[in-house]
C-alpha cells in the first residue's frame, strides 16, 4: 500500500517505499497459484485472509513462511532482506511469488533473484493503487519472481 504523506508527491519519490499490488495483477496470479498467505502486508492492503505484517518486518522476516506465499515487499533499502527471505523460504519448502521492481543492477537481484525458478518481466509499467484507485504509472519496471521448493 502506498503511504501518501500529505499529497501524492510521495508516489514518485523516496517518501514511501510501499506500492499496493494492482488488483487485476494479483487476481490473475492468484488464479494460477492459489495463495495461502500474504507475507508482507498490512490490514488495509492484504491480498490474503492470512498475512504477515510488513509494519512488523522483524517478525515477518523471522517467522517461518509456509504454503503458497504472495510477497510485494517495501521497495526501499531493506528490499534485499525480503528477497533473501523469499529464496530461503523456498529452499525450506514454500513457494514464494514476488512482485519486485526490476532492478537488475543491484546486489540483491544477482544474489537472490537470479537463483529463482522463474522471472517474468512485466511489459510496460504497472499502475499501482491505493484504496482500489489507480495512482498513476510506476516510475520503474517490474517483474514477477517465483521461488519454488
Amino acid at each position: 500500500m502506498v503511504k501518501i504523506l500529505g499529497n501524492d508527491r510521495g508516489l514518485f519519490s523516496s517518501l514511501s517505499s510501499e506500492w499496493e499490488t494492482p488488483a487485476e495483477l494479483f487476481e490473475e496470479l492468484d488464479k494460477e497459484f492459489r495463495f495461502t498467505v500474504d507475507v508482507c502486508a498490512s490490514p488495509g492492503n492484504t491480498k490474503c485472509a492470512v498475512y504477515l505484517s510488513s509494519e512488523d518486518a522483524v517478525s515477518a522476516l523471522v517467522l517461518h513462511w509456509t504454503g503458497i506465499c504472495w510477497m510485494n515487499p517495501p521497495y526501499g533499502r531493506q528490499i534485499g532482506r525480503w528477497v533473501h527471505k523469499a529464496r530461503l523460504s523456498a529452499q525450506a519448502g514454500a513457494t514464494v511469488v514476488c512482485l519486485l521492481p526490476s532492478r537488475t543492477d543491484t546486489r540483491w537481484w544477482h544474489n537472490d533473484v537470479m537463483k529463482a525458478a522463474e522471472i517474468r518481466f512485466i511489459q510496460g509499467r504497472l499502475y499501482f493503487e491505493r484504496d482500489g484507485k489507480q495512482l498513476g504509472r510506476s516510475p520503474f519496471p517490474s517483474a514477477i519472481v517465483i521461488f519454488r521448493p
